[in-house]
């Protein structure tokens, strides 16, 4: 992944990210390509996110209906659903859950046809490992 420097715990951001960043906030992350879900993990894991992968839309909604998490991250053009038929699904089901949607082609058109469907943040392809935890504690701290 092209500049993704994951931000170290010892550094300043890491220690703006601990702060913000409390052992009960579940993240679900949903991404086809399997390095680029290893790598948000494991880069939220190291300032105490606990988080769960999937591979795809399908997937993700099976997560969402059998488990609680405080975030959703999801890519946008995956087999079976996409991000934005998994945000769909979820609205319909009255799921208030914040999304991230995290794609390098964002979905704008759909997403202007339909406001009931906005994720809370979008992060555009690639971004950085700061990028993604600074989104991430963003959307958190304002609350579903």
């Amino acid at each position: 992944m092209k500049n993704d420097k994951v931000p170290q715990p010892g550094g300043s951001l890491g220690a703006q990210a601990r702060r913000h960043a409390p052992r009960a906030n579940r993240i679900l992350v949903v991404d086809d390509d399997v390095d680029i879900r290893q790598v948000h993990a494991e880069a939220l894991r190291r300032f105490g996110y606990q988080t769960e992968t999937v591979a795809d839309g399908a997937a993700a909604w099976e997560a969402l209906q059998a488990n609680s998490y405080d975030l959703l991250i999801t890519d946008n053009r995956m087999p079976k659903v996409s991000g934005v038929e998994l945000v769909k699904k979820m609205r319909s089901a009255h799921m208030t859950l914040p999304v991230i949607l995290a794609s390098g082609l964002l979905p704008t058109e759909d997403l202007d046809r339909n406001p009931w469907l906005q994720p809370v943040a979008t992060l555009v392809k690639p971004f950085t490992g700061g990028q993604l935890l600074q989104t991430v504690n963003q959307v958190l701290a304002a609350g579903p």
